[in-house]
């Protein structure tokens, strides 16, 4: 019987090796080009035959079985954020930062990939590793995608750090995880004028300030407590001098929601709002979107049968998610297409100082996570296989 939480540990170390690389050297996007030159030596190294592609996404198999085919799904991609820590492998980069964690994601599935390559002789089937660039950007798992990632595969897995929670845990949610959203930008148009005569004039930032608190009363009074919605201004630009009444104001923001009928409820109100509050200040304003991540669910027989294996294998604390998330995954488009399982990680220790919150200049994980972590991808990938 394969032990999967002690064989994790016996790569433990390349793991620590693999992130602290990565974390040192972030790239962004799918500019991922010294990361992917690190998965590839270990792909190399392992002796598991891999595809790279344009957008610097990696394809994997491991097993000589084709008749059933399971997916693990790493994201590479780092963030535009400076990394303020003080420790040996603080991002050398300038402005970039793995702020997310998918430095250890990667060094997980590596992981993972040098345990099922070790009993590849027992698999009954293969199992498909992903290595996938652009999570935090334009959606890298549409182009995975495209490239065939899913093909005959059954079922796909992902898991994410969460500094929230405890090491030693793994945090699964029943039903719908995430969000859906919508990236939207306010175009607002008014008149210049002296900002001594605004009579001459038609200020657009008043009518931006008008816009933003009128799209607070959407959520407010029109969306009942108990469902899910968030509408956020996170960007304004406008006016060019201190005494001059601006002409145009732009504005970017995010709407989040959990269902279909409220996603399209609040984005037909927001594009009311905006052009109405514009023409009632006398200006014009336009509201453009576009349709961003979807939300998704976890399969629940996905869910049942890796509770079973965390649980039964003793590979970490089995944690209930009781609420989704509002933040959004690109992950949601593979959950699309076949049945799909995605997890917290825990990686919070607080005796160590790690606490900080993802995406921010001090975010850092419990590197002991990946070992939960990564006994838990192949523990999953194997026991799947064998069902």
């Amino acid at each position: 019987m394969n032990n999967f939480l002690e064989k994790a540990k016996n790569v433990y170390d390349m793991m620590v090796t693999i992130r602290r690389s990565l974390h040192k050297y972030p790239e962004i996007d799918n500019k991922l080009y010294k990361t992917t030159e690190l998965v590839e030596s270990y792909l190399k190294e392992l002796g598991i035959k891999y595809t790279k592609y344009d957008n610097n996404g990696i394809i994997a198999d491991i097993g000589s079985k084709k008749n059933k085919i399971v997916a693990l799904r790493a994201d590479m991609d780092a963030l535009e954020v400076v990394d303020l820590k003080d420790v040996p492998y603080k991002s050398q980069i300038e402005g970039y930062m793995h702020a997310c964690g998918h430095d250890g994601h990667t060094a997980i599935q590596i992981g993972a990939a040098a345990i099922l390559k070790e009993i590849e002789k027992e698999l009954d089937g293969t199992v498909r590793l992903i290595f996938q660039p652009a999570e935090e950007t334009y959606g890298g798992a549409k182009e995975m995608i495209e490239y065939g990632c899913l093909d005959k595969v059954k079922a796909i897995i992902a898991l994410h750090v969460d500094e929230t929670m405890s090491l030693g845990k793994i945090g699964v949610k029943k039903g719908v995880v995430c969000a859906a959203s919508n990236p939207f930008t306010i175009n607002v148009r008014g008149k210049g004028s002296h900002g001594a005569h605004p009579e001459d004039g038609v200020d657009s930032i008043y009518i931006a300030a008008k816009i933003i608190d009128n799209l607070q009363g959407i959520v407010s009074r029109e969306i009942a407590a108990v469902d899910n919605a968030i509408i956020t201004i996170g960007k304004i630009n406008g006016g060019t001098a201190l005494n001059a009444i601006s002409s145009s104001v732009v504005m970017e923001g995010i709407i989040r929601t959990l269902g279909k009928d409220l996603r399209d409820y609040c984005v037909g109100r927001v594009k009311e709002i905006v052009e109405n509050t514009a023409k009632l200040y006398r200006g014009k304003a336009s509201f453009e979107y576009i349709e961003g991540y979807p939300s998704f669910q976890n399969d629940n027989e996905l869910f049942n049968l890796f509770k079973d294996i965390i649980e039964k294998d003793k590979i970490a604390e089995f944690i209930e998610i009781e609420k989704p998330s509002m933040g959004v995954e690109d992950f949601a488009y593979y959950a699309q297409i076949i049945p799909a399982l995605y997890y917290r990680l825990g990686c919070r220790n607080e005796e160590k100082g790690i606490i900080n919150p993802a995406h921010g200049s001090y975010f850092d994980i419990d590197e002991s996570c990946m070992i939960v972590g990564c006994a838990a991808q192949a523990a999953f990938a194997y026991k799947f296989l064998k069902e």
